[in-house]
């Protein structure tokens, strides 16, 4: 936000500052005398300078400030400062004592900036020691010894005025044989806000608390019931532990006024190590058991406890990055479309395991950084308040306080512009006390700092801090805002509030042109190769889920993996990332493969027609259906499969077991035909790689079939003539057996009684036996 408090209501008057400016000048004197008598420190060799060549004068000893209690003191507490000295100069210190420095209080938020970056001490400007018995003392301080020092001293003793943020100084003077007199030989700054009484008109604060890990889940299930999750490995469990990062985000903001900012995708991360779940080996193929079910149970029920009753808001499914979406996904297709299914998943997952309805209204660009496509982009999933920060979104109307955070950007969107300083307070490493000390006191001397510029006007400012705060880092927010929620002079404000409030109408509404985006923040974006690989992802978990009879075993967990390749956390992790993609695609790949044709040998046909079987193998858990195998020849004239070039049929098949498909095929000719099998989904797309094999026909040509047809003519002919000669025969055999004939040449029958020759039938069966040679060839019964 624009410079707003350099000159708030209390600053002293022009004959105050003469005075300060003089009685500065009268303590400082006798310093000076003694700086000009001093001989003058060498000066560091240029190639090889060293911390104990610099340490001279006010930068002899290092003084760190490791604890300051209270934070805003009150009029009837006790003011305890305490932390270490160390010599870092190369003569031993003597008669060293450490007190406090009391300076004028501070005139705007921008001299805390340069009052915070100085270094060395500066007569007038570092005030004057409380002095007295408020003093830690050391007979002696030799090279490179730490000595630890305490001074307590009464808030009264302090004698501060009138409200406002006093700089505050602990400084150790000392002397040494170089430099055989008093003065200062070191020096740490920081704040003392001061607010004794209820302020009139308080300002609303609104701090974001950010519930948001990196991705932890792979796309890979076991094929049991419960599809037990896979995870990449088990860094959750560590920060879900006691003193880890989430265990401590949980603990500390439960006892906070604070708006809670969730990624579903942890809860459900989460939720899964609930049921059992299994760690990637480093080989990729195998897993073993995870052992931390425990923590990650106890871990989610403290979270229903805390959320219970309270607004929560939750991101879209895996924190997408919308920046990159906005400024990479765009230029390729259905990469928005993935926004609008994670803000869908992400209701159902804090509704399902939270039991609370989410606001899924705000939408939250890394680094509150926005141009017009973020804005666009952001607003295209259903959200209609973008959380931007003041370093993006820039003052330039003159203010001289920071504005109100509500901003309508236009198009019924709000900007809810968190202050950059407040925001960036605790990003350094809070590790080290001394750090996290002066982080904090800075951070309450900015919000007090803000409710000065206008005592009188009513303003909401909204805090949005680093999206995963370290385990310190979560501690001295905490600790800072607790300083805040005890102070004076703000009250806390849930989010959707702040959003709703009246807009200053001096702020500006102007979000910043593509070409002010800073341009670190855009190396750290997905590029749009990530988007294109998540496209060819998406299609084929497309194509594979129209064949499975249970699709939601695919879907989800492909669909959540999905989300997870555009996380805001990848950003700075460029390599992690396009691992990530690639494995996801690789095993969708893997799972589509496991339902295939069976690679076949060539075949050959000894007719005119045969049937031809192709078999499909499914070994995924589950059935498939769907599916149509076609059969085609690449020469029907020569082969015919069915009654045509190819035939189709229906395939399905139950999970681990396969299916042959038999086809009718003609032959026409003689020669080998390529035939091609391939399996298709029901709108005709193809469905994994082709079977080809040959099959070899012989044609059966005319002359054959001449030959074979005299060939049977033949054998019906010689039938033919067996069955004639036989009956013959045994018409012999009959009249051979017949009775001798009458005197007249008649048998002794009477006519009618066994005479062959009736009248009716004047004709032999058979011709009377002929006495000649037989022909050639011709059977002759004897």
């Amino acid at each position: 936000m624009a410079e707003a408090a350099d000159f708030p209501g209390t600053s002293p008057s022009p004959a105050r500052r003469w005075l300060r400016r003089t009685a500065a000048l009268l303590v400082g004197t006798p310093l000076l005398a003694g700086l000009l008598q001093a001989p003058a420190a060498p000066v560091a060799h240029a190639t090889a300078p060293s911390a104990k060549a610099d340490a001279t004068g006010s930068r002899t000893v290092d003084v760190s400030l490791d604890a300051l209690t209270p934070t805003a003191p009150g009029e009837g507490d006790t003011l305890t400062v305490s932390g270490t000295v160390t010599n870092n100069g190369k003569q031993t210190v003597t008669g060293a004592r450490v007190g406090l420095r009391l300076g004028p209080t501070v005139s705007g938020r921008s001299e805390i900036d340069r009052t915070s970056k100085r270094t060395g001490f500066q007569p007038g400007a570092d005030g004057t020691e409380v002095g007295g018995k408020y003093v830690d003392k050391f007979a002696k301080l030799a090279p490179g010894v730490r000595q630890d020092f305490s001074i307590s001293v009464p808030v009264k003793a302090l004698h501060l005025g009138a409200d406002g943020v006093y700089q505050l100084g602990v400084a150790l003077t000392g002397q040494s044989a170089a430099q055989p007199y008093p003065q200062v030989l070191g020096i740490e700054r920081t704040f003392l806000p001061w607010h004794p009484e209820s302020a009139g008109t308080k300002t609303k604060t609104t701090y974001l608390w950010p519930l948001i890990s990196d991705t932890h889940l792979t796309a890979k299930t076991e094929s049991d019931e419960q599809q037990t999750a896979v995870f990449k490995n088990d860094d959750l469990a560590d920060e879900l532990a006691p003193g880890g990062r989430l265990q401590q985000l949980l603990a500390l903001g439960s006892d906070l006024d604070v708006t809670w900012v969730i990624d579903p995708d942890l809860l459900a991360s989460v939720e899964a190590m609930t049921k059992g779940y299994r760690i990637q080996n480093p080989d990729g193929k195998t897993s073993r058991a995870g052992k931390h079910q425990a923590v990650a149970t106890e871990w989610l029920n403290d979270l229903e406890a805390a959320v219970k009753g309270k607004k929560v808001v939750a991101l879209p499914f895996a924190d997408p990055d919308l920046a990159s979406l906005a400024h990479n996904g765009r230029a390729v297709t259905g990469s928005l479309s993935h926004l609008r299914d994670a803000t869908e998943a992400g209701i159902r997952a804090v509704d399902t395991i939270l039991h609370v309805k989410p606001n899924t209204d705000f939408a939250w660009p890394a680094e509150g950084a926005i141009d017009p496509s973020i804005v666009d982009v952001s607003t295209s999933a259903g959200a209609h308040t973008v959380i931007a920060r003041s370093d993006s979104m820039r003052e330039n109307s003159g203010l001289t306080y920071s504005p109100t955070a509500a901003r309508p950007i236009g198009g019924g969107t709000t900007a809810v512009v968190a202050d950059a300083r407040l925001s960036t307070a605790f990003q350094g490493d809070m590790t080290e006390a001394e750090n996290s000390t002066l982080a904090v006191q800075e951070f309450v001397a900015q919000s007090l700092m803000i409710n000065l510029q206008e005592p009188g006007r009513q303003r909401s400012i909204v805090v949005a801090p680093q999206r995963m705060p370290s385990a310190s880092q979560a501690q001295s927010m905490a600790k800072g805002l607790s300083a805040l929620q005890e102070g004076q002079w703000s009250r806390s404000q849930e989010l959707t509030d702040a959003a709703k409030e009246k807009p200053d109408p001096r702020a500006t509404t102007r979000v910043p042109s593509a070409g002010a985006y800073p341009a670190a923040l855009r190396k750290q974006e997905l590029p749009q190769s990530a988007f294109e690989s998540i496209r060819e992802t998406q299609s084929m978990l497309e194509r594979f889920q129209v064949i499975l009879t249970e699709k939601d075993r695919v879907v989800t967990p492909f669909g959540r993996a999905i989300d997870r390749e555009m996380s805001t956390s990848w950003r700075g992790h460029a390599p992690e990332a396009a691992g990530y993609r690639g494995g996801v695609q690789s095993y969708l790949r893997e799972l589509t493969e496991q339902v295939a044709l069976i690679q076949r040998s060539d075949a050959k046909l000894s007719g005119r027609s045969a049937t031809i079987p192709v078999s499909v193998q499914n070994n995924l858990v589950q059935g498939v259906d769907h599916l149509i195998l076609r059969l085609s020849s690449q020469n029907p004239t020569r082969l015919k499969i069915g009654d045509g070039q190819y035939e189709e049929q229906p395939v399905k098949i139950a999970g681990g077991h396969s299916q042959s498909v038999k086809f009718t095929t003609t032959a026409n000719a003689n020669g080998p035909v390529p035939v091609y099998a391939q399996l298709y989904t029901e709108d005709n797309e193809p469905y994994g790689e082709a079977v080809r094999f040959e099959v070899n026909a012989t044609e059966v040509t005319p002359t054959v079939m001449l030959v074979i047809a005299g060939g049977l003519l033949l054998l019906v002919l010689a039938g033919f003539r067996m069955y004639t000669q036989r009956k013959r025969a045994a018409r012999k055999e009959a009249a051979q057996d017949a009775p001798d004939e009458g005197p007249d040449g008649e048998s002794g029958t009477a006519p009618g009684e066994g005479d062959p020759e009736q009248p009716s039938d004047p004709t032999p069966d058979t011709a009377p036996e002929s006495t000649d040679p037989s022909e050639t060839g011709e059977r002759v019964d004897r």
